[in-house]
């Protein structure tokens, strides 16, 4: 028996929306030979049919509590924040040496084991994370005025895109913003009750415009260790029309995330097949190669 709790990957699911998500991330994290354990953590607001899904693949999961903030928060423009502050409870995971927080929406494609024993000293690095990207292409008038391409953290890294696949900018670079979409958490009692704390701060709270992962920003400004984009690699970074084509390369990135509304999932068979997009043809790939391993053990649930 092991001295100490394990170290685990994990993913939390509130709803069946992102049920197809999260089933062929635990397909890429499997594929990849990786040493540790998958636990699936869900609220109370995932449905019965959700958690069967998760028991016929044999799939690890854990009822955890609900963490939102003390004060309502409503997303107009991006509903999908709203869920986004339940994610918070991976802070108050003490049974767990390490959990690495994976979004639903990811695909990993590389074995990323090492994440596992990056140093966190719980003082000056309590958690890493990689930089959102601030670019904002997409000219969402919601976020914050200062995102532009000057000030993201991934545009002085593209003189030297070498370094940029192993190494990531300074925690307090460009709006010294982090994305959580993947989080490498050593959960302590203390950076719980500050996450507790501040989300007692409803006023505060609600000015954020980007949910739990300008929250965590703030809260623990300069003290989170920075991982290089490869490990939260945003699909809009991606190529010639990307936002940082320059650092990206197909062949380093481990873990593919697939911000903003429309997921793969969610796209239909025309226009999957009309897709001139790679990564989207790489979560195929995936998730097919998941429904022909569920075939054959006898899983014909649809999902």
């Amino acid at each position: 028996m092991a001295d100490h709790p394990p170290k685990v990957w994990a993913s939390l699911i509130t709803n069946l929306n992102y049920l197809p998500g999260l089933l062929t991330l635990a397909h890429s994290l499997q594929q990849t030979k990786t040493a540790y354990p998958f636990v699936a953590l869900y609220t109370t607001s995932f449905p019965a049919e959700g958690i069967a899904a998760l028991r016929a693949r044999e799939i690890p999961a854990r009822l955890v509590p609900t963490v939102i903030p003390a004060a309502p928060c409503t997303y107009t423009h991006d509903p999908r924040f709203e869920e986004a502050w339940k994610k918070l409870v991976v802070f108050s995971l003490y049974e767990y040496d390490r959990v690495v927080l994976l979004d639903s929406d990811m695909l990993v494609r590389q074995n990323m084991d090492e994440l596992m024993e990056v140093a966190l000293d719980g003082e000056r690095q309590v958690f890493a994370a990689s930089h959102a990207c601030a670019c904002n292409p997409a000219k969402k008038p919601h976020y914050p005025r200062e995102w532009a391409p000057s000030n993201c953290a991934f545009t002085p890294q593209h003189p030297d895109p070498d370094r940029a696949q192993h190494t990531g900018a300074a925690a307090t670079a460009g709006v010294a913003m982090l994305n959580s979409g993947l989080l490498v958490v050593q959960p302590r009692e203390t950076d719980f009750v500050a996450v507790q704390t501040a989300l007692q701060d409803g006023e505060r709270v609600r000015s954020y415009a980007l949910a739990d992962q300008e929250f965590l920003s703030v809260v623990f400004r300069g003290r989170w260790r920075p991982l290089p984009y490869v490990y939260n690699a945003l699909k809009p970074m991606r190529g010639p029309q990307g936002t940082h084509g320059p650092l990206w390369r197909d062949e380093a990135v481990k873990n593919v995330h697939y911000i903003w509304a429309v997921k793969p999932w969610q796209l239909s068979q025309r226009e999957r097949e009309e897709s001139q997009d790679a990564p989207t043809h790489w979560w195929w790939a995936a998730n097919e190669a998941r429904w022909c391993g569920e075939e054959a053990r006898g899983v014909r649930d649809g999902w």
